[in-house]
């Protein structure tokens, strides 16, 4: 997908400021830079609506800022070049195919990303894979919402999962999840491409949302109505300034 950076030149304090605004926007990614934030939205998101909100709040707090387009890329090129195995305490490890085997952990996961997101590295799928260590997977339906590369549905099927529901809106995270699966020899993944709307399953005891804000946000209820009754619910993807409005939604929910 078509990515476009908006490069924000202002102050470390503003930039957090700013960066709350353009999360309710659409905006995904975020990365603090010498000069202020690059802050990152996909072409799907970057509406006209959305330049002009930009442009007013601009005008309010008096910043600068540059639009680059970001061009898809070989991801999975890049990743070869420069990536390290993942290894999460003796729990887990992530690795790429063409890596040697990492004996000293319980569960290992080969992961070929290409272009989908998700391989350990990300401090969100990290902390997310840290935690699923101290839930019970045995026997349960589990959602993934967001796979990427299918990392954590794979790893919920090593931990004794049943049934996974997987769903991405990205073509590439779907065909990827599939490829992923079939390397870690995991055969009971269902993978979807599309929205929420596309999982029918209801009353998973397992969900997995390492999504962004705004989608958990706004998919919430739907994320309610297909958990289980004492199912658990793990949501990742935010930022530490949105803690409190992230437990605001889920109490009224």
């Amino acid at each position: 997908m078509l990515y476009y950076n908006y490069k924000i030149v202002t102050s470390p304090e503003m930039g957090e400021i700013i960066t709350a605004f353009l999360g309710q926007l659409g905006f995904d990614t975020f990365e603090t830079t010498e000069k202020g934030v690059d802050a990152y939205i996909s072409n799907r998101d970057n509406t006209k609506a959305v330049q002009e909100e930009v442009e007013r709040l601009k005008e309010q707090f008096n910043f600068e800022y540059d639009v680059e387009e970001i061009a898809e890329q070989n991801w999975n090129a890049q990743w070869e070049a420069s990536f390290k195995p993942v290894v999460v305490r003796d729990f887990c490890a992530v690795r790429a195919s063409f890596h040697e085997p990492i004996p000293t952990v319980q569960f290992e996961l080969v992961i070929n990303p290409k272009m989908a997101f998700g391989t350990g590295h990300h401090e969100t799928t990290f902390m997310v894979m840290d935690v699923m260590q101290g839930l019970d997977f045995e026997g349960k339906r589990v959602f993934d919402y967001g796979c990427g590369t299918g990392i954590l549905a794979i790893l919920a099927s090593k931990l004794g999962a049943t049934v996974i529901d997987a769903v991405d809106i990205e073509n590439e995270s779907y065909l990827n999840t599939i490829e992923n699966a079939a390397i870690n020899q995991v055969h009971n993944i269902n993978t979807f491409e599309g929205t929420i709307e596309a999982i029918e399953g209801k009353d998973y005891d397992v969900i997995l949302a390492n999504i962004n804000r705004n989608v958990i946000l706004a998919t919430l209820s739907e994320l309610k109505s297909k958990l289980a009754e004492a199912g658990k619910l793990i949501i990742s993807g935010f930022l530490k300034e949105d803690e409190a409005i992230l437990r605001q939604a889920c109490t009224e929910n």
